[in-house]
């Protein structure tokens, strides 16, 4: 299963909620000799732009992976830079949020998996993986 399979079968997983952060960092985990509880437990903080509208849980997620890939300060740039260009310009969950629903968009579920979705991708490609 590629990465982008699991975050969306751990996005559409009735029985448990993971956060944008779980759901981006959770797949790669075991890359790391993480189990999946350890980075479920990691991550659990993160999500809702740390419970206070700020950076995007998934672009947290994005930067943990990052950080444990041994990413570099360039990397962490582009990545951050390739997701504000992606989202109006900006990072923050509450504004990401506002933006959507500006747009007429009342549900959270898609939004929110559009910006796992787009940080993985983004990360993927920083990273040279498929």
């Amino acid at each position: 299963m590629s990465k982008m399979e699991e975050v969306r079968t751990l996005r559409g997983d009735p029985g448990i909620h993971y956060n944008c952060a779980q759901a981006v960092f959770i797949p790669f985990a075991k890359d790391f000799g993480l189990d999946r509880d350890t980075a479920f437990a990691l991550s659990s903080q993160f999500g809702s732009g740390m419970g206070m509208g700020s950076v995007c849980g998934a672009l947290t997620g994005a930067l943990m992976v990052l950080g444990l890939k041994g990413g570099t300060p360039a990397q962490r740039t582009a990545l951050i830079r390739a997701f504000r260009e992606a989202h109006d310009g900006e990072l923050d969950c509450a504004a990401l949020l506002k933006i959507d629903r500006d747009k007429g968009n009342k549900d959270k579920k898609p939004h929110c998996d559009r910006m796992v979705y787009d940080a993985v991708q983004i990360l993927e490609a920083i990273l040279g993986e498929e």
